[in-house]
């Protein structure tokens, strides 16, 4: 119940504010609805594009890395050299531990001491630990087979730095070649090429 006039206003004044707020809203819709209209008749008839059906074709997988291949090998390579062989027990071997594999005539060792091969590449072992000696020559042999090389140059030191001035790789570095197939012959370097602290090797053409 209204009690008096201004009640009476302040009722008036919300229903007026509620009539203009639906007629606003009312105006909005059909303004909505006459550009609907109107684009409708600009545009006409519209159809859907048709899409070509999507082929999901699945990235190549990466191949894997063979990491127990590669640790095989690895393997292969350290134990293809054994520290257990000695040299002492071939036949082929002078006095002073120069080597000539069977079937290779006694020419081609001297042709080897009196440098009748160019030395085309060399590997120096000084301050490798015994393990780390082993793989470089492995894999320098291996590498000087790939790139066609014939007469090579390894030096392992006088051991003049080592403990008891005693070459530590001298009768190792001996063993190890004789191991290797790919190995021809091999006898000590000349004074000039590194004498006793270092092997000239001929390996196969």
């Amino acid at each position: 119940m209204i009690k008096d006039l201004a009640e009476l206003k302040a009722l008036k004044q919300r229903l007026k504010s509620r009539a203009e707020a639906a007629m606003k809203a009312e105006q909005e819709r059909r303004e909505r609805e006459r550009e609907a209209n109107l684009f409708r008749t600009t545009v006409g008839e519209v159809a859907p594009l048709r899409t070509a059906a999507r082929v999901s074709t699945p990235l190549p997988r990466p191949q894997p890395i063979a990491h127990q291949r590669l640790a095989d090998d690895e393997a292969a390579l350290q134990e293809s050299l054994s520290d257990e062989f000695s040299i002492d027990t071939l036949l082929e071997i002078d006095e002073d531990l120069s080597f000539v594999r069977g079937g290779i005539g006694p020419d081609v060792l001297r042709k080897l001491r009196g440098g009748g091969w160019v030395t085309q590449d060399q590997l120096d072992l000084h301050g490798l630990r015994t393990d780390q000696a082993r793989q470089a020559l492995s894999q320098f042999v291996r590498d000087s087979m790939k790139r066609g090389m014939r007469c090579v140059r390894i030096i392992h030191g006088k051991g003049l730095g080592s403990l008891g001035k005693k070459p530590v790789l001298k009768n190792k570095v001996r063993n190890w070649l004789v191991q290797k197939d790919e190995v021809l012959a091999f006898c000590q370097a000349r004074a000039a090429d590194g004498g006793s602290g270092a092997l000239m090797v001929l390996l196969k053409g």
